[in-house]
C-alpha cells in the first residue's frame, strides 16, 4: 500500500456485526439510524412476502424487520430497544429469498427461508449466517422512547457489553467491578466530553481491537493489545506499511515486489525455486464491495500461481506467506487465497455468537466453515507463514485457516493479535456508536485463539520493531529462508545429510536435531507407518511432530465442545516429504494424542 488512496475509498468493515474492513470505524460516522419500520398499508396483505415481518436473530441481541421493499433492525438489551445502525433497500427476491443493499456502504445482506418460521441472513464477504426466528411483534420496549440521559446512556452502554461480549474470563476482567468504578463517575449533568472519557477508558481497559466509540467529530478505535504498536488510524497505518515494504524490498527480497490491488498485494520469485508473498490486507484491493475485490485477488492469485509455478520442473519448492501486517478485511478472502494452497478439503474453523445474555457461557451452535481446493491452479508444497500482533482480524482468520492444511505451515514470529471476530455495531440513546465483539473462531477441538493470539512455532522477538527496522536484517524473512531451505536438500534416504542439515539450519532456532529426526521417516513403505504411529504415540506431546495445541492458547471449557468430528486424519509434518496416492491413516487411539494443529 503506497497512498492514502489505497484503502481509504472501501469502508463498510463488518459493520453493524458484519465487516470488518480496515476504515469502517473511521467512515462510520456516516452511519445512517435506521428510524423504527412503518406499518404497512391495509392492502398490503396480499402483497406480502415469504420475509415479510420481524425476525429475532439467535445472539447478537437484534430484531430485523423486512417489509415494503426494507430491512431494518432494532438493538436490543434486558433494558433498552432503539433503532440499529442498518437500514437496507431490497433489490432482488425470490419466493423463498431476497437481496438488500446498505444505504451506507453498499454492503449487500442476503436473507433466506429455512423452513417455518426460520430464517439465515448473510453477508457476502463475512463466513457463516446469522440464524432468525420469526416474532409476533417487537418487545415492548421498543415502543418506549429511550432518554438520552448520561447515565442511561452508560447503563445501555455497559449492559449490552455484558450480555453480547465473551472474553471477560479470558481476560480476567470483573465487569460488574468496572461498572461499579465507573458509575458514579457519570450524572444527570455529565457533559458529552467527560461521558466520552468515561466510555473511552473503559475500552482502553477492555484493550479490545475489535471495540471502538464514535461520537460525532470524537471517536475512538481499535485498541490494540499492550505492547502492540498503536497505529491511530488509516494514513498511519500506511504510512507504516510502505516503510515496511521498502525494508523487505531492500534487505529481504533484494528487489520491488510486483503489486496488485493497489500495493495491497506484492509478490517476488527468490532464489532456489523459492517465492514470496505480502497481503497487507483483505480488502481494499478495489471498489465497490466483497465482489470486486474478491475479482481483483483471484486476478493476483492467476499472475500468482501459475501453471509453471505449481506444477513440472520449475514449480516454486517453497512458499514465504507475510501477514505480519494485515488489519484485515472479508474473512471470505482470506479462505479464498487458502483454497490455491491446498490440494484437499479441509477444516477451516468453526465460528459462533455468544447468546445468552444472561450466561456468558452460552453461545450458538458452531458452524463449520470449509477450506476447499481451487479449480484453478494450487500450490501445495511447503509454507513459511510470517506473523505478528499486528495480524489482525481477517488476518488472523486467514492465519487460522492455514493451521488445518497439510503440510501445516511454519508459523514465525510473534502472537496475533487475539481479535478474531466481526464488529457488532450498536446505537446509544444520545446518538452515539459503538463497537464489540461478540463471536469466537474455534479449533477442531474447540480452543479459541481469542485474545491470546495464534503463537508461532518459531518465536522471534521484536519483528519489524524500529530497531529492526533501523537495520538491515529482517529476522523472520530470514528464518523463514532457513527452513524452507532444509526443503531444497533434504534426502529421505540420507540419515547422516538430515542431522548435518538440522545442525547448520535450525541450531540456533531453539530447534533440537533428535526431535526433528524423530519426525522424519527412514523409508516411505509400510515400516514408514509403523514408525510414524510410534512417533506420535511416545513423543511428549510439546515436541511431537504433531503437536498439540501450544500451552499459550486459550484453555478450552466445556462450552467449548464441537458437535463436529473428523471421522479420519492424517498426521503428516510439515517437513516430511510429501506422500504419493497413499496418506498415513492413523487409528483413533493414536489420532487422539496426533491430530492436532
Amino acid at each position: 500500500m503506497n497512498t492514502v488512496n489505497t484503502l481509504n475509498d472501501n469502508r463498510d468493515m463488518k459493520r453493524g456485526r458484519t465487516s470488518r474492513r480496515l476504515a469502517a470505524v473511521l467512515a462510520a460516522l456516516g452511519i445512517v439510524v435506521a428510524g423504527q419500520a412503518a406499518a404497512p398499508p391495509a392492502d398490503a396483505a396480499a402483497r406480502r412476502q415469504p420475509l415479510d415481518g420481524l425476525w429475532q436473530a439467535d445472539g447478537y441481541g437484534t430484531v430485523v424487520s423486512i417489509g415494503q421493499g426494507r430491512l431494518t433492525t432494532h438493538d436490543t438489551t434486558a433494558i433498552s430497544c432503539l433503532p440499529g445502525v442498518l437500514s437496507a433497500e431490497q433489490t432482488a427476491a425470490t419466493r423463498d429469498s431476497a437481496s438488500f443493499t446498505a444505504r451506507a456502504g453498499g454492503r449487500r445482506i442476503i436473507v433466506q427461508t429455512r423452513g417455518s418460521g426460520r430464517a439465515r441472513l448473510r453477508y457476502p464477504g463475512s463466513v457463516g449466517a446469522i440464524g432468525l426466528r420469526r416474532l409476533p411483534r417487537l418487545p415492548g420496549a421498543c415502543s418506549t422512547p429511550t432518554s438520552g440521559d448520561p447515565v442511561r446512556v452508560f447503563d445501555v452502554f455497559w449492559t449490552t457489553f455484558a450480555e453480547n461480549y465473551p472474553f471477560f474470563a479470558t481476560k480476567g476482567v470483573d465487569w460488574r467491578a468496572v461498572r461499579d468504578r465507573y458509575r458514579p463517575k457519570v450524572s444527570s449533568n455529565t457533559g458529552d466530553e467527560e461521558l466520552f472519557a468515561v466510555l473511552r477508558d473503559i475500552l482502553k481497559e477492555l484493550g479490545d481491537a475489535h471495540t471502538a466509540l464514535l461520537a460525532g467529530g470524537r471517536q475512538f478505535a481499535r485498541p490494540l493489545r499492550p505492547g502492540t504498536r498503536q497505529l491511530d488510524g488509516i494514513p498511519a497505518f500506511l504510512a507504516f506499511n510502505a516503510r515496511v515494504q521498502k525494508f523487505i524490498e531492500t534487505n529481504a527480497t533484494h528487489q520491488p515486489l510486483k503489486q496488485w490491488g493497489r500495493g495491497v498485494i506484492g509478490y517476488a520469485d527468490l532464489p532456489g525455486g523459492l517465492g514470496y508473498l505480502r497481503l497487507g490486507a483483505f480488502d481494499g484491493y478495489a471498489d465497490g464491495g466483497f465482489e470486486p475485490n474478491a475479482a481483483e485477488l483471484d486476478r493476483a492469485l492467476d499472475e500468482i500461481f501459475t501453471a509453471s509455478r505449481t506444477s513440472g520442473p520449475d514449480r516454486l519448492r517453497g512458499l514465504i506467506l507475510d501477514v505480519r501486517i494485515n488489519l484485515g478485511g472479508y474473512d471470505a478472502l482470506g479462505l479464498r487465497l487458502a483454497s490455491r494452497l491446498t490440494g484437499r478439503p479441509y477444516l477451516a474453523y468453526a465460528k459462533q455468537a455468544r447468546n445468552s445474555p444472561g450466561d456468558p457461557s452460552g453461545f450458538t451452535r458452531p458452524q463449520p466453515v470449509p477450506v476447499r481446493p481451487a479449480s484453478a491452479p494450487v500450490y501445495t508444497g511447503p509454507v513459511a507463514m510470517l506473523t505478528s500482533s499486528l495480524t489482525i482480524s481477517a488476518g488472523e482468520t486467514f492465519t487460522q485457516a492455514m493451521t488445518g492444511r497439510t503440510p501445516r505451515p511454519e508459523r514465525i514470529g510473534e502472537n496475533t493479535q487475539g481479535a478474531f471476530s466481526d464488529f457488532l455495531w450498536r446505537k446509544l440513546p444520545n446518538g452515539w456508536s459503538f463497537a464489540l465483539p461478540n463471536e469466537r473462531f474455534l479449533t477442531r477441538d474447540g480452543t479459541s485463539f481469542d485474545v491470546t493470539g495464534i503463537p508461532p512455532h518459531l518465536s522471534v522477538p521484536g519483528v519489524l520493531s524500529d530497531e529492526e527496522l533501523a537495520g538491515d536484517h529482517d529476522a523472520a524473512f530470514a528464518k523463514a529462508l532457513s527452513y524452507l531451505a532444509a526443503h531444497l536438500v533434504y534426502d529421505r534416504h540420507n540419515r547422516a545429510q538430515q542431522q548435518q542439515i538440522l545442525t547448520d539450519r535450525f541450531s540456533d532456532m531453539g530447534w533440537h536435531t533428535p526431535q526433528l529426526l524423530a519426525a522424519m521417516p527412514t523409508r516411505t513403505t509400510s515400516s514408514s507407518t509403523r514408525s510414524a504411529r510410534s512417533t506420535c504415540r511416545t513423543t511428549p506431546a510439546a515436541t511431537s511432530p504433531c503437536s498439540a495445541t501450544p500451552p499459550t492458547a486459550a484453555p478450552r471449557s466445556p462450552a467449548m465442545a464441537p458437535p463436529w468430528r473428523w471421522s479420519v486424519r492424517t498426521c503428516w509434518p510439515a517437513n516430511w516429504p510429501r506422500p504419493g496416492a497413499s496418506t498415513i491413516r492413523l487409528s483413533s487411539a493414536t489420532r487422539r494424542g496426533c491430530a492436532r494443529t
